[in-house]
């Protein structure tokens, strides 16, 4: 099944990590440098932070506190209840590349991906690993080897599920009660591994770019195929029963809406720093589905 989208907010450079909370729907823009959100329908358009590391994962604390990654440098940053935003991890000791994007749990425990080498630069691929920040800002490194973690999510049965961008699969951890992360396996897979680490070659072997992602209530993921320019719907084992396609490159999407059923889509041509900040092509588009949203975020 294919479904059409349309746009709801635009003149934006590379929207990321949408997010639906409070009844509006949320999302970074990455050089912009600012935190947006939104009514359902693109209106209401507001400034919720401005980030000057670049902002990519959001979440919130279980008192309502907004979190923001901040990429550039390795912050995760916290929103007071006055405004003010103040450090509330330093990961700077913990990874190797910028950070990515986050899923937050019901206790405040902040899962979050990294880069782990200098995609934008063209840098041959390094495995990278998964970091959790406690609501204290303690921070652990909680899982390693892996190729670009990138869209996380937790399942109510509290299994974490994160998109290896270019491993061209989904992996699934069980998170213990102390917040380790243990079981790791393949919850989908979209082809063999990729057996180059330059990025052009790499990219040719790359089945299913599986960047941001939600989770409905029938256990599917909806993926951005960042390098397909469709956002899909996979169940567990990989196999893909829909599809949205935008006429532009998709690299995040998030349930919401009044009845949990609208997609929202961050758009943009392509993921080419240099092109991305020289334009204001970036958008934010919705499509109505079948099913509504589980999990979190």
């Amino acid at each position: 099944m294919s479904r059409t989208a349309s746009t709801i907010v635009t003149d934006m450079s590379y929207t990321e990590c949408p997010r639906w909370h409070d009844g509006r729907i949320w999302f970074s823009d990455f050089y912009t440098y600012r935190v947006y959100s939104a009514a359902e329908d693109g209106s209401d358009l507001r400034v919720e932070a401005d980030v000057p590391e670049q902002p990519s994962g959001l979440g919130w604390l279980p008192d309502g506190r907004l979190l923001i990654v901040s990429m550039r440098d390795r912050r995760v940053l916290r929103r007071e209840a006055n405004g003010n935003l103040v450090t509330h991890a330093d990961l700077s000791g913990h990874v190797g590349g910028h950070l990515n994007d986050m899923v937050v749990d019901e206790r405040g425990r902040a899962f979050i991906g990294e880069f782990g080498f200098d995609l934008m630069g063209g840098a041959a691929l390094a495995t990278a690993g998964m970091v959790r920040v406690d609501p204290d800002g303690t921070v652990r490194k909680v899982a390693d080897d892996m190729w670009f973690p990138n869209g996380s999510v937790i399942t109510d049965d509290g299994t974490l599920l994160v998109c290896e961008t270019f491993g061209n699969r989904v992996t699934a951890f069980d998170i213990a009660d102390d917040g380790t992360l243990t079981g790791r396996r393949v919850w989908a897979t979209f082809g063999e591994q990729p057996t180059e680490v330059e990025l052009d070659k790499l990219l040719a072997q790359v089945v299913v770019g599986a960047d941001g992602c939600c989770l409905d209530a029938d256990g599917s993921l909806w993926i951005a195929d960042a390098v397909g320019g469709r956002v899909i719907r996979v169940r567990e084992g990989g196999e893909i029963d829909e599809e949205v396609r935008t006429g532009s490159g998709v690299f995040a999407c998030m349930l919401g809406g009044q009845d949990g059923r609208t997609l929202f889509l961050s758009c943009a041509p392509d993921f080419h720093e240099d092109a991305r900040k020289q334009a204001r092509e970036g958008s934010l588009l919705s499509a109505r589905v079948d099913t509504p949203r589980a999990g979190r975020p």
